[in-house]
């Protein structure tokens, strides 16, 4: 119970954000969201009517479709989530009159920061606002297409009718607006420590190892793989590192082993000793070995 207390209030600041990110931002340069809300706010430009309200008017038949093909939990969350930020969207909107930017740019970058934060709240509390998430997962569910496939198409759809009734520049400016809310997200999703993950292949991989756990302090782990040509042996290092500590990682590879195959990739969400619980002592470790 307290847990989801606790998952609820997340989801409450971040529709929160969201809505403030709308009112004081998008509103005031006729700019758009997706979804079920980019159709209540160009119906909120044109006719004056509230966009929470209308919002939610518009989720009821997607609340149908929730309780009759989607488990309970998915249902609660969806109609949580919905009226959340239905409030928050109407209850916010005297902020309007507050904020004032002429600069268009400037307001995309905010409330694309703002939004995204937002946004990955209510992820991170495993929630949703409803609307087209609740016909993106009855899609896949029944048509194996992608929830992101099924956003994407009613986006376009609502740009379109955007383009009719507000003319092309804000739809343009929205579009920038849409790629650094989704950036923002992924960015406030996966946090701004950066990690990378290496794969090292190598004759030499004993000696690359006792260096990277020497001099970096990071463990590694040894893949016992083989050659698809050759069909010999070998071994391959797993190792993640910081991004601050890449360069001496390289710097090692290149002293012990210049002719090693390396592959560097970004690693999200780490998580384990040595970055969300303390440090292995590799000293330690060694002496008990012995």
């Amino acid at each position: 119970m307290k847990k989801n207390i606790i998952r609820y209030c997340i989801t409450a600041l971040g529709c929160l954000l969201m809505a403030l990110s709308i009112n004081a931002f998008f509103v005031q340069h006729h700019f758009l969201s997706g979804g079920i809300s980019g159709v209540s706010i160009i119906l909120y430009y044109l006719t004056g009517w509230p966009p929470g309200i209308t919002s939610l008017i518009f989720n009821i038949p997607l609340f149908y479709i929730a309780w009759k093909f989607m488990s309970r939990q998915f249902f609660i969350d969806s109609v949580i989530g919905t009226v959340l930020f239905s409030l928050a969207l109407d209850g916010t909107a005297f902020v309007q009159a507050y904020v004032n930017i002429p600069d268009k740019l400037l307001c995309c970058m905010a409330g694309g920061a703002l939004g995204g934060l937002g946004g990955a709240l209510v992820y991170r509390s495993e929630a949703s606002t409803g609307g087209v998430d609740i016909l993106g997962f009855l899609t896949k569910k029944y048509y194996n297409i992608s929830v992101s496939t099924t956003n994407f198409l009613f986006d376009c759809c609502v740009m379109l009718a955007a383009v009719v009734f507000l003319g092309l520049t804000p739809v343009l400016y929205s579009l920038v607006l849409f790629f650094i809310t989704f950036k923002a997200t992924n960015l406030f999703m996966v946090g701004f420590d950066y990690k990378k993950q290496v794969i090292i292949v190598s004759t030499h991989a004993e000696e690359i190892s006792r260096r990277i756990m020497d001099e970096v302090n990071r463990g590694v782990t040894i893949l016992h793989g083989e050659g698809g040509y050759t069909r010999r042996p070998l071994q391959v290092i797993l190792v993640v590192v910081k991004l601050t500590q890449l360069a001496h990682l390289e710097t090692i590879i290149k002293e012990v082993d210049p002719m090693a195959f390396v592959t560097i990739q970004d690693a999200n969400n780490v998580f384990g000793r040595g970055f969300t619980q303390p440090n292995l002592d590799l000293e330690e470790e060694r002496r008990l070995r012995k």
